[in-house]
């Protein structure tokens, strides 16, 4: 069975848990709840395994921090011998309205810490990212608190539509491939 590694990115810790920041773990937790899976605390992170057809994907949450997301990704691409097309990173992006997604097979970090030191650690800004909308609703000066605040309660009402879109993004990357998924679900 081909394997994918689906890389949620987000913070350790509880006071975490619902910032906008940690979509990439709310993205793969959703995965993980939809299949019946549970996380198994790892080298490096919490992992677990679903089936999709015939694929499996591994659904990693790195604990190394945002900042140093890179570290996970490279050592689970390479203990599990997953190429760099068969990875997928989801993130949060300030750029898109709340909500949206953006799947592309490369491009910069826009600023992004977390993608910043995966692009670092693999010497390469071509990677499959999917990045999930959370507008830049801030005032100027506030968007550390604003990406690291949590929710509002219409964005948490929304969120679950919005990561069953994500879900089957991620399915469509693993049995269709990243330009059916970018052609299907970018923007929506």
């Amino acid at each position: 069975m081909k394997k994918y590694l689906i890389v949620g990115l987000g913070n350790i810790g509880a006071e975490y848990v619902n910032t906008r920041h940690n979509i990439g773990f709310k993205a793969v937790d959703f995965m993980a709840n939809e299949a019946g899976a549970t996380f198994e605390t790892v080298k490096l992170g919490a992992l677990t395994e679903i089936k999709v057809k015939n694929k499996v994907l591994l659904l990693l949450k790195p604990n190394t921090y945002m900042n140093l997301s890179g570290k996970a990704v490279q050592y689970w691409m390479d203990k599990e011998k997953i190429a760099k097309e068969n990875v997928l990173i989801i993130t949060d992006d300030l750029n898109l309205p709340f909500g949206t997604i953006r799947i592309k097979a490369k491009g910069s970090d826009g600023g992004h810490n977390g993608l910043k030191n995966i692009q670092l650690i693999l010497n390469s800004a071509e990677y499959p990212r999917l990045r999930f909308g959370i507008s830049d609703q801030f005032k100027k000066g506030q968007q550390v608190d604003y990406v690291l605040g949590n929710w509002t309660d219409e964005e948490t009402t929304a969120l679950k539509e919005r990561l069953e879109i994500v879900s089957k993004a991620v399915k469509e990357f693993a049995l269709a491939g990243l330009n059916n998924a970018m052609n299907n679900y970018n923007g929506k």
